[in-house]
């Protein structure tokens, strides 16, 4: 009896998760194995049709190269300004509260707020910014990738920061201190030790932006929907454009599926670097 006493104990939480993400996530593959659309809402069956039109849509392929760059650019700022930031915060340097705060002003604004601040900044013709260097930031498809990626870093650093520094006080100082009576320069100890034992929280953070990033939708729609023409059209947008403007509900499930395998085979190389530290 007591062998099922702890899968009795668990029973009602697998429930209520296999309810709360089991149902949506069977409801969406079945819906992307179907020919269903708002305008013919019938679960014909088409087997795995839609998933290999994706892999023939040029439009598709270009979102996720899109996607591509706009995570790389993003998870890479982020986590190299966060570790800067964190390492400078660490320091004993006046007034550290109120730089706690200015740090975390960023990440309190909601994303809809964001786009929307920065829009008015970098208007070319109302804007302060985009008149005072004359740039057409967010219609220019030379740098409205590049703009949209700088936009995200600035709201999402401030997290970044705050969990590395909170990391980083953490670490044990006994190894520090030894480098220290051995002669080790600051950069010495900082690229042999604080690193190496920061690999963890780096590793985590990795995991949490990716999956952030790749579901990124809110600043595109404020800020570009997607355009000029496709140069920010990230996977989550297209997916979005493909239900809702287009009305095909199958193709955009099949799209969301191929996103998440994208995300869990991501995660699943970050896990494993992970567990073999």
């Amino acid at each position: 009896m007591r062998r099922f006493e702890g899968l009795l104990f668990g029973l009602p939480g697998l429930l209520v998760l296999a309810g709360v993400v089991g149902v949506p996530l069977f409801y969406t593959l079945g819906l992307s194995l179907t020919s269903y659309t708002f305008l013919r809402p019938r679960w014909d069956w088409i087997g795995f049709q839609n998933y290999l039109e994706l892999l023939q849509d040029a439009y598709f392929v270009h979102a996720l190269t899109v996607s591509a760059i706009y995570v790389a650019l993003t998870v890479g700022l982020s986590l190299g300004l966060g570790l800067l930031l964190a390492v400078l915060l660490q320091q004993p340097v006046p007034l550290r509260g109120l730089h706690y705060f200015a740090v975390s002003l960023p990440m309190l604004i909601a994303p809809v707020g964001v786009g929307l601040i920065w829009k008015m900044l970098l208007h070319p013709e109302l804007g302060p910014l985009g008149r005072l260097m004359g740039l057409d930031f967010l219609g220019d498809a030379r740098l409205a990738l590049l703009t949209l990626a700088l936009i995200d870093v600035w709201q999402q650093v401030s997290l970044v920061a705050l969990i590395l520094l909170a990391g980083l006080r953490s670490l044990p100082k006994e190894p520090l201190e030894a480098a220290f009576v051995d002669g080790a320069t600051p950069f010495q100890r900082f690229r042999y030790i604080t690193l190496p034992l920061l690999r963890p929280v780096l590793l985590i953070l990795l995991i949490l932006q990716t999956v952030a990033e790749l579901r990124t939708y809110d600043l595109v729609y404020v800020l570009t929907r997607g355009g000029p023409g496709s140069a920010t059209e990230l996977v989550s947008y297209f997916i979005y454009r493909k239900a809702f403007l287009g009305l095909d509900l199958s193709a955009a499930s099949a799209m969301a599926y191929v996103l998440l395998l994208v995300s869990l085979g991501l995660v699943a190389i970050y896990y494993r670097l992970l567990l073999r530290d």
